[in-house]
Order: structure tokens, then sequence, then C-alpha cells
């Protein structure tokens, strides 16, 4: 097959412990899944799960061991770190009980939902997609895939972040208004998933600003750690 020009190359992330890659099929992300991150962000309670997209080229995957680069965005002036767990999807389904959506996992991260605040709190005020805010180059920072068969199904255990040493971000997964097998299943109930999509979980509560210069630094329970610098 040809093509009016050469396709972009595929989307990947590093597995641990293997030299073959995830290949990215789509970003999907769930708002305000916390309870104190909910309530930061002005709601309250168990709300319907809020889905919305990146696309796979905001990925940026960073090897273990080494620490990413990731470019200040453009047109913001309040640049966000939001910490989470990511689900790697391993095969795909619709409408996927809960009660089977951990079998359709091949693993987890620790991932970050990167966000222009000021343009995602314009686009509210407006009533409009706030896709400005969320879904940019580079938004979607991503750490080594740990594997199910290592990792367990993470249903317990924590997330946490810090900024230049300082911790800002932590709490336990099971904090989750939505579990992992709840999202699944919402999220194929509108989606059919397919091997190759990400899921990143919702952020705890201590949201906040980054500059230039800054090092992330995100941890979740057994799972490779993230490090990236602004620049």
């Amino acid at each position: 097959m040809s093509y009016v020009f050469a396709p972009p190359p595929l989307v990947s992330a590093p597995v641990v412990g293997l030299s073959a890659r995830f290949p990215v099929h789509r970003i999907y992300c769930v708002g305000s899944n916390y309870r104190a991150h909910a309530q930061e962000m002005g709601h309250t309670g168990r709300e319907p799960p809020v889905f919305f997209m990146k696309p796979a080229d905001a990925l940026v995957p960073v090897e273990a061991g080494t620490t990413g680069d990731l470019p200040y965005p453009s047109l913001t002036h309040n640049f966000h770190h939001e910490v989470e767990l990511v689900v790697a999807i391993g095969s795909g389904g619709r409408d996927i009980p809960a009660d089977q959506a951990l079998g359709h996992v091949f693993g987890y991260a620790v991932g970050l939902d990167m966000t222009r605040r000021d343009l995602q709190a314009e686009m509210k005020k407006r009533s409009a997609p706030w896709c400005i805010g969320k879904g940019f180059d580079h938004g979607a920072p991503l750490g080594p895939i740990t594997a199910v068969a290592q990792a367990g199904a993470l249903l317990e255990g924590q997330i946490s972040l810090s900024v230049n040493g300082a911790e800002r971000q932590r709490s336990a997964l099971r904090d989750m208004t939505w579990s992992v097998p709840e999202i699944i299943a919402h999220l194929s109930a509108a989606w059919a998933l397919a091997p190759g999509d990400l899921i990143y979980t919702g952020t705890p509560a201590g949201v906040g600003p980054v500059e230039r210069g800054d090092l992330i630094e995100a941890v979740g329970t057994g799972l490779e750690p993230l490090r990236v610098r602004v620049r």
C-alpha cells in the first residue's frame, strides 16, 4: 500500500522486563475520580464518571531509570501536574462486565495527566469542550508498564507525586470513586476497547502548577517510578 506521505511512527511505551514494547491505540482519561480532588474541583459525591481523551501521540514514554523531557506548552501560564494510575488494556471488548474487567488488563503504569488549567477553566466557564486544556502535545507522560503477572491486580496500594523533592499528592488507590473494574465497565459501554488502549484513572487531591526546570517524580506501589523535567 502506498501513501501520499510517510505515515507517522507508531506510538509505543516500554514494558518492564521486555524488549518488546506496548503499542498504543487510544488514551482515555477519567475526570475527578478521587473524592478529595473532586471536591477541590467543585464537585461532590459519587457523580457518574466523566471521560475525555488525549491523542495517542501526546504520550511521552519514559524509559526505566531515566528522566524524560517535558516541554512547557504554549498558550498557558498555569501548567498543572496530575499523577494517575494508568491501566494498559491487553484484550478489548464492548460492554465488559465489571467482574470480568481485570481479565482485559495487560498491566499498569504511573502517568501524568498534564493540564493547561487556565485554558481548561476558560472552556468550563463557556460550557465548551476543554480539549485545549487536556489534549495538547506532550500532555501524557508515562512510566514503564508493569505486566499484571508482576504487578498483580493493583486494587490496593498508593500513588504519589513530588515536585523538586517536595510531596504534593498522595492517595490510596482504594480512595478512587470508581474502581478500575468499574471504570472499564463504564468505558466499554461507550467505546469498544481495543488492545493498546491506555486508561488514565484520575488524580488525587493536591494538583498544582509546575514551572520550567521543575523535576516531577511520580510513584506507584509496585510500579516503576516516572521522572520528567519541565523545560
